[in-house]
């Protein structure tokens, strides 16, 4: 089992920046790659970005790219999400998630956190 606990969203005006936090406890947090996806009301769940095991490869959508970061920092178990230059369209419940794969698919990530809550006013 992973337990996974984001952090830092928030309301923020557009052009704002936020950093999202994802604490992971449980099995060995530097096995898994590591994904954000984000849910806005009425939307499927929507892939932002992923960063394997080690941090050496990073993978951001089309529709983020330029303006978030994923990182991670696997001696405190912790991966990261920077917000840039932030859209009312990024409105959406964040949430972090693990996986063995190398995927964007949500259903080959394994554990998800709860999520935490990012509204862009314009």
């Amino acid at each position: 089992q992973v337990q996974l606990v984001e952090s830092g969203g928030g309301l923020v005006q557009a052009g704002g920046s936020l950093r999202l936090s994802c604490a992971a406890s449980g099995r060995t947090f530097s096995n898994y790659n590591m994904g954000w996806f984000r849910q806005a009301p009425g939307n499927e769940r929507e892939f932002v970005a992923r960063i394997n095991w080690s941090g050496s490869s990073a993978y951001h959508a089309d529709s983020v790219k330029g303006r978030f970061t994923i990182s991670r920092d696997n001696a405190k178990n912790t991966v990261y999400l920077q917000l840039n230059n932030l859209k009312p369209e990024d409105t959406a419940v964040y949430y972090c998630a693990t996986s063995r794969s190398w995927t964007h698919r949500p259903d080959t990530y394994d554990y998800w956190g709860q999520g935490t809550q990012v509204t862009v006013s314009s």
